[in-house]
C-alpha cells in the first residue's frame, strides 16, 4: 500500500469522516467552524451591505457619489475618463453674485445646475416661503429658485423677476433643502439656484472670477474606483476628489464606529470558535493514536498517514465552512428583513466576497489551530498497536502557537481591524490570562486543606480537579474566556452605544444661526432664549486663512490632501473667546490666564489639526485676515467633539484678539418639532441672519445608531454559539477520562446520584471560579479598551460580580450535560476496554 495516489486517500479519508460522523469530537469541531463561518460570513455580509447603504444614504449630502471640484473647469480628459467608463456625470457651478430687484440689492451664493443635478438625494421646494415641501427636478432655463430669506429681505414674492448678472429670471420657486449643502455652515448669504443653461447669459463668470466647479459622479464603486485612480495623476493643485466619508465628518465617523465593534464582535467569535476547534482537534487527534498505529502497520508511511487524517479533516472543514457560509447569509437576510422599516430601499447586494472571506476564515482557523496536534498523528510508532501506552513525540511549542498566531494574524488582516483596538484586546486578554491563571493555580493547591471536612460529593468533585491542577486551571481559564467574551461584547454594546448616543441627545441644537450682525446680537440673544432652552453662546467669527508657521509658508509644509492641507487652503472661521468651549479638552498647554500680556497675542490649535500641520507649543502663526496680517503664537492644543452639533473651531485666540476687524457672530439651537412658525418669525426680525435646519444630518446619525444597535444584539448570538462550542469541546476533551473513573467508582459501589452530584460541585465551583476569572479580566480589558482604543473614561461595573453564579449556573448545567455518557455507559464494557 506504498505511495497511494492521493484520489485513494481521498476516499479512505471520506469513508473513515462519514464512519466518525457520530463521534462526539467530531461533532463539536464540525459546529465550532460552522459557527466561525456564520459569524464572520454574517458579520461581513452584514457590513459590506449595511456600510453600503448608509454610503448610499451619506452620498445624499454629496449629491453624487463622488465629486470633483476646483477653481476652474474639469480638462476634456477627465470628464471623458467618466464617460468612458459608464459613470453618469451632472454638473454644478457656484459663485457669488449681486441679485438685483426694483426693491435692492443683495449678495447672494449662486448656483447653476444642470438637469441631471442631483445624482444622489432629491432637492425640494416650495410654492411660497416656509410652505409645504416637495421634491422635485431643478429650475428650468429662465427659472430661480431661492432662499426664504432672500425673499424677506428683498420684499419679493413667487413670479417677481430678479436679474443675475445680465440675465433677468422669474422666481418660480422657494428653495428648501439642497443635499450637498447639509455639511455647509459657512455660507453666509442666501442661496440662488439657476439653470446651467443661464449661466453664460449672466455674464458673471469671467476669467479670474471666484468660481467653484463641481462635477458629480456615480456609478458602480469599480468604476469609480477605476475613474478615480485614472484621475488623481491628472489632478491640479486646485482640485479635489471627495467622496461620502470624506465629505461629512459625522457620518463618516458613525459609520467607522458600527465597522469597527461588529469586526471586534466578528473576531472574539472566531476566537473562540478555535478555542473549541484546538480542543476538538486535540481529542480527535487521541482518539486515533491506535487507527494511525494501525494504518503504519499496514504500510502506509508517515507522510501518508498524516495526509489521509489531515484530508479527513479537510473535508469536514470544507463541508462545515460552505454550510457556515449558507447560514451567514440567511442570517444577514434575516436581520434586514428585522430591520426593514430602518434602512433605505436601495440596499446593495453582497455579492460572494463576504461568503468567500467566511469560508476562507474557517479554514485558515482550522488550518492554525487544528494542524500541531494533527501533526502527531505522523509520528505515531506502529509499535503502539502492541504497546497502548507508547505516545507520539509532542508537537513542537513553536509550532503550535506559531501556527495559531499566524491564522489569528491573518484572520485579523482579513477583518481589517484597528492596531490599537486589536493590541488592546489581545493584549489584555493575555494579560489577563497570566494573572488570574496563576491566581486560580495558587487557589486550587490551597482548598486541599479543605477536603478533609468535606462532604463525599464535594471531596470527589474537588479531588477531580487537584489532581491535574493544570489541566483544571486551563479548563477554568478557557470557561472564564466564554464568559469573558460575551460579558464584554454586551459591556461594550451597551455603554459604547450609550456613549454615543449620549453625544446625540434628543434636544441636540437642530439649527444654526450665521451671519448675525454685531448691532442684533443682543436682540437676537434675547430673542434666541426665549424660543430655545439651552441654545450656544454667540461666537465671533472672522474668516481668515492661515499662511505661514515661524515665517515658513505653510503651503511647503503639510502633504497633499492631508488634513493640514485641506485647512490651508480655504478661509478658516476664526473666534475669539475668554472660557474654554464645554466640549473642548486641552490637550497641552494652558488658557489664557497664564498668557504673558507683552507677547504676541495666543491662540488655541485644534490637536489633530496641530498633528497635521506639525504644530507644537511656541510656534508662530501668521494669518491673512480681512486684508491685513496677523500674527499669534500657540499657547494650547485642544481636542475637539465634533459630533456633537455645536459651533466647534479650529483656531480659538486670545479675547478680542481680532475685535477690531468687521465681524458677525454664530451660534447653534434647538427648536422643537412643529414650531415653524417661530422660525418664520425669528427669520422676519432678523433677515440678514442665515439660519439653516440640520434635521436631516440628526436623522442620518440616529438612524445609524438604532441600526447599530440592532446589529450587535444580533452578533451576540453568534458569540454565545461560539462561547458553547468552546464549552462542550472542553467537556469532550476530558470525556474519556471521565468515563473510566466513573466506570470504577460504579464498579467500586457508587450511586449514580452520588456521581451526579460530584459532578454538579466540580463544575458548579470551576464554574464559579471562571465567572471570577471573567468579571476582573473584564473589567481589565474594558480599561485597556476604553484607554487605548475608544478613548472613552472608564469606571467599575459592579454587574459584573453576578459573572461567579453565572458561571456557576451555566458551566454547571453543561457539565452534567455534557458528562452525562459518562453515568450511562456500562462500567464492565469501559473496564474491558481499557
Amino acid at each position: 500500500m506504498r505511495n497511494l495516489p492521493l484520489s485513494r486517500l481521498l476516499a479512505m479519508a471520506a469513508r473513515q469522516l462519514w464512519r466518525d460522523a457520530h463521534s462526539g469530537e467530531l461533532r463539536v469541531l464540525f459546529f465550532s467552524l460552522l459557527v466561525a463561518v456564520a459569524a464572520s460570513s454574517a458579520i461581513g455580509y452584514f457590513s459590506a451591505r449595511l456600510n453600503g447603504a448608509m454610503l448610499l444614504r451619506a452620498t445624499e449630502f454629496l449629491g453624487a457619489d463622488l465629486l470633483l471640484s476646483g477653481s476652474s473647469p474639469a480638462t476634456p480628459e477627465q470628464l471623458e475618463s467618466g464617460r468612458r467608463l459608464g459613470l453618469t456625470h451632472a454638473r454644478a457651478v457656484e459663485f457669488s453674485s449681486v441679485i438685483a430687484t426694483d426693491n435692492g440689492i443683495q449678495l447672494a451664493s449662486v448656483k447653476a445646475v444642470d438637469q441631471a443635478y442631483p445624482l444622489r438625494g432629491e432637492l425640494r421646494s416650495a410654492a411660497e416661503p416656509y410652505g409645504p415641501e416637495a421634491t422635485g427636478s431643478g429650475p428650468q432655463p429662465g427659472e430661480a429658485w431661492a432662499e426664504a430669506r432672500l425673499f424677506a429681505t428683498l420684499n419679493l414674492k413667487p413670479g417677481d423677476s430678479i436679474d443675475v448678472g445680465e440675465k433677468a429670471l422669474r422666481l418660480s420657486r422657494v428653495l428648501t433643502y439642497e443635499p450637498d449643502r447639509a455639511g455647509d455652515f459657512y455660507s453666509l448669504t442666501p442661496r440662488v439656484l439657476i439653470n446651467l443653461d443661464d449661466l453664460d447669459a449672466t455674464g458673471v463668470v469671467q476669467p479670474g472670477s471666484r468660481v467653484r466647479y463641481r462635477e458629480l459622479w456615480s456609478g458602480p464603486d469599480e468604476a469609480l474606483s477605476r475613474y478615480r485612480a485614472e484621475i488623481r495623476p491628472s489632478l491640479a493643485a486646485h482640485q479635489r476628489l471627495e467622496d461620502a466619508r470624506q465629505g461629512n465628518r459625522q457620518i463618516g465617523g458613525a459609520l467607522g464606529r458600527a465597522e469597527r465593534y461588529l469586526n471586534l464582535a466578528s473576531l472574539a467569535a472566531v476566537l473562540l470558535s478555535g478555542v473549541a476547534v484546538a480542543l476538538s482537534a486535540a481529542r480527535f487527534a487521541a482518539r486515533r493514536f491506535d487507527t494511525s498505529a494501525l494504518l503504519r502497520c499496514f504500510g502506509l508511511s508517515r507522510r501518508e498517514t498524516l495526509l489521509l487524517f489531515s484530508l479527513q479533516l479537510a473535508l469536514l472543514g470544507l463541508l462545515a465552512s460552505v454550510l457556515g457560509a449558507l447560514l451567514g447569509w440567511l442570517a444577514q437576510a434575516v436581520l434586514f428583513q428585522l430591520l426593514d422599516g430602518l434602512l433605505p430601499a436601495v440596499i446593495p447586494a453582497g455579492g460572494l466576497v463576504p461568503a468567500l472571506a467566511g469560508i476562507a476564515t474557517g479554514l485558515l482557523a482550522l488550518a492554525g489551530f487544528a494542524l500541531p496536534p494533527l501533526a502527531t498523528l505522523g509520528r505515531v510508532p506502529p509499535l503502539r498497536v502492541l504497546r497502548r501506552d507508547l505516545l507520539p513525540l509532542p508537537t513542537s511549542a513553536w509550532l503550535s502557537y506559531g501556527a495559531a498566531l499566524v491564522a489569528l494574524g491573518l484572520i485579523m488582516w482579513r477583518l481589517s481591524l484597528d492596531l490599537r483596538l486589536t493590541l488592546a484586546l489581545l493584549g489584555g486578554g493575555l494579560l489577563a490570562t497570566l494573572l488570574l491563571g496563576g491566581l486560580l493555580l495558587a487557589g486550587l493547591r490551597t482548598m486541599r486543606r479543605l477536603l478533609a471536612s468535606a462532604a463525599l460529593p464535594w471531596r470527589l468533585g474537588l479531588g477531580q480537579l487537584l489532581r491535574h491542577p493544570l489541566a483544571a486551571a486551563g479548563q477554568s481559564l478557557a470557561f472564564g474566556l466564554i464568559l469573558l467574551a460575551m460579558a464584554l461584547i454586551a459591556l461594550l454594546r451597551g455603554e459604547l452605544l450609550d456613549t454615543w448616543q449620549n453625544q446625540l441627545p434628543e434636544n441636540a441644537p437642530n439649527h444654526f444661526a450665521l451671519n448675525v450682525l454685531p448691532a442684533d446680537k443682543d436682540a437676537f440673544a434675547a430673542r434666541l432664549a426665549s424660543l430655545s432652552p439651552h441654545p450656544a453662546p454667540l461666537y465671533p467669527v472672522v474668516p481668515g486663512r492661515l499662511t505661514a508657521i515661524n515665517g515658513e509658508g505653510v503651503r511647503q509644509l503639510v502633504s497633499k490632501d492631508s488634513q493640514g492641507d485641506r485647512a490651508v487652503r480655504r478661509d478658516l472661521s476664526l473666534t475669539w473667546a475668554a472660557d474654554l468651549p464645554g466640549d473642548n479638552r486641552l490637550v497641552a498647554g494652558r488658557w489664557w490666564d497664564a498668557t504673558p500680556k507683552d507677547e504676541l497675542p495666543g491662540v488655541s490649535v485644534e490637536s489633530k489639526l496641530a498633528e497635521s500641520l506639525g504644530l507644537k507649543l511656541g510656534d508662530r502663526l501668521t494669518f491673512a485676515v480681512g486684508g491685513l496680517q496677523r500674527d499669534a503664537r500657540v499657547t494650547s492644543l485642544r481636542e475637539v467633539d465634533w459630533d456633537n452639533f455645536q459651533p466647534n473651531f479650529y483656531m480659538i485666540f486670545a479675547p478680542d484678539t481680532l475685535a477690531d476687524l468687521p465681524v458677525t457672530y454664530l451660534t447653534s439651537f434647538y427648536l422643537p418639532p412643529q414650531r415653524d412658525r417661530d422660525l418664520v418669525e425669528l427669520s422676519r426680525a432678523f433677515p440678514a441672519v442665515t439660519l439653516l435646519q440640520v434635521e436631516a444630518i440628526l436623522a442620518q446619525l440616529r438612524s445609524i445608531l438604532a441600526q447599530v444597535t440592532l446589529a450587535v444584539e444580533f452578533v451576540l448570538l453568534f458569540v454565545l454559539a461560539a462561547g458553547l462550542a468552546v464549552l462542550f469541546a472542553g467537556l469532550q476533551s476530558t470525556l474519556d477520562e471521565r468515563i473510566r473513573q466513573g466506570a470504577l467508582l460504579r464498579a467500586l459501589g457508587a450511586e449514580r446520584r452520588l456521581l451526579v452530584s460530584a459532578r454538579r460541585a466540580e463544575f458548579a465551583l470551576l464554574g464559579a471560579a471562571s465567572g471570577l476569572l471573567a468579571a476582573l479580566g473584564c473589567e481589565l480589558v474594558s480599561a485597556l479598551l476604553y484607554r487605548f482604543a475608544f478613548d472613552l473614561a472608564w469606571q467599575p461595573h459592579p454587574w459584573l460580580l453576578a459573572l461567579p453564579l453565572v458561571g456557576a449556573v451555566l458551566v454547571g448545567g453543561a457539565g452534567v450535560l455534557g458528562t452525562r455518557r459518562a453515568l450511562n455507559a456500562s462500567p464492565l464494557t469501559v473496564l474491558r476496554e481499557a
